[in-house]
Parts: structure tokens; sequence; C-alpha cells
């Protein structure tokens, strides 16, 4: 089986040339690759801190009966869905 070619340079002094370059070199239209884990990780946290404030802020704003509307249809489907595992 053939060897890989490593993307970093070996050598300290190659690698010190290899920093000095991409930092000075002319900036591309290339897209920054990011690390998929983090970006989860990011848009978990970020999904969590809306979630936690956008139901009370949503239910502050509607009526009484559009509130009793939407229980009834939470409930509906809850017991929709234990039916269907029975």
């Amino acid at each position: 089986m053939p060897k890989r070619a490593r993307k970093e340079p070996q050598d300290v002094n190659q690698w010190a040339h290899d920093i000095v370059k991409r930092s000075t070199a002319e900036p591309t239209d290339e897209p920054v690759k990011l690390n998929p884990s983090l970006i989860s990780q990011v848009m978990t946290e970020l999904g969590r801190k809306g979630g936690k404030k956008g139901g009370k802020n949503r239910m502050a704003m509607l009526t009484p009966e559009e509130r009793s509307q939407l229980g009834t249809k939470a409930v509906r489907a809850r017991w929709a869905r234990q039916r269907r595992a029975s």
C-alpha cells in the first residue's frame, strides 16, 4: 500500500517557512475549512439559548384561547402516539 502524502512539513524550518508563506500570501476566495464537530457544538448551544427563551416568549404573546388550542393539539398528538405504541 502506498504511503499517504503528508500535508504538514516534517522539519521545523519547513514548518516556519510554511507559516510565513501563508501569512504573507494574497487572500484567496477559497472557503475556510471548518471543523464540522465544532460547528455542531456551536449551533447546538445557539439552539438551546433560543429554545429556552422562545417558548416562554411565544406563550406570552398568545391569547388564552390560542394557548388552549395548542394544548389540546399537543394532548391529542401525545395520546395518538401512545395508542400506536400499544
